[in-house]
């Protein structure tokens, strides 16, 4: 899974350190820039490629609706204000959420789980080319891996573990990007680690199993993986 990229417009300093803070919570999202108006925001849309803008209502020469409807290509967008009076308005510019402020994470990962789905939305219409191996790089030897023979992806920090039916294998790679070199039969089911679908032998609403090994189902990834899963 590519890390999804953001920018934060806010006029208010305390107000985008406190989205930046949420969004360090969240391995999958990263911070392009924080602007504090709009007018610098659309100088970076212009150099940036953004899937989520955080975009505050009440700001200095051009408001935040305003700027919306002034963009071409629009990217995602989550508005954040400490007004109510406008979510009307931002429901009719179909943002993803409207957030009053002061922002709670637990409110702000609900307007992170809409994203989403979104996104899912997307993912499910263009599906993943079939294959039947990759390789990678281990002890500086190109190995071949069937992905028949996964079980399942663990991240440890830099590196991720490979388990297989028949080995594990340690390589110094990011999951979301490894994610990117697999199939649909794979699942991203927490922030730690990719399930092979087809070796799932059981599974609840707060775990998975494969090979009577118990793999945990994040919060963030549990309304898509058993969906899939189901499937």
């Amino acid at each position: 899974m590519k890390k999804y990229k953001c920018l934060i417009v806010d006029d208010e300093e305390l107000a985008r350190e406190l989205i930046e803070t949420h969004l360090k919570q969240l391995p999958d999202f990263e911070i392009v820039a924080q602007c504090s108006s709009t007018i610098e925001a659309s100088s970076i849309l212009k150099k940036e490629s953004v899937d989520l803008l955080f975009l505050d209502i009440e700001m200095p020469v051009l408001k935040g609706t305003d700027f919306l409807k002034s963009l071409s290509n629009k990217p995602k967008v989550i508005f954040t204000t400490a007004h109510r009076e406008y979510a009307i308005e931002s429901y009719e510019l179909n943002v993803v959420d409207y957030l009053l402020k002061p922002i709670v994470f637990n409110r702000f990962f609900k307007a992170i789980e809409k994203f989403l789905e979104t996104k899912t939305v997307i993912n499910t219409v263009v599906h993943k080319e079939v294959k039947s191996h990759i390789f990678v790089q281990s002890n500086k030897k190109n190995i071949k891996v069937l992905l028949d023979d996964i079980l399942y992806i663990e991240s440890i920090k830099d590196y991720i573990k490979i388990h297989t039916t028949k080995e594990r294998l340690i390589i110094k790679h990011g999951i979301s990007a490894f994610e990117d070199k697999l199939d649909d039969r794979f699942i991203r089911v927490h922030r730690s680690y990719i399930v092979n679908s087809k070796k799932v032998t059981a599974f609840t609403k707060q775990d998975i199993e494969i090979a009577k090994i118990e793999i945990p189902i994040g919060e963030m990834y549990k309304k898509r993986a058993l969906e899939l899963l189901k499937v």
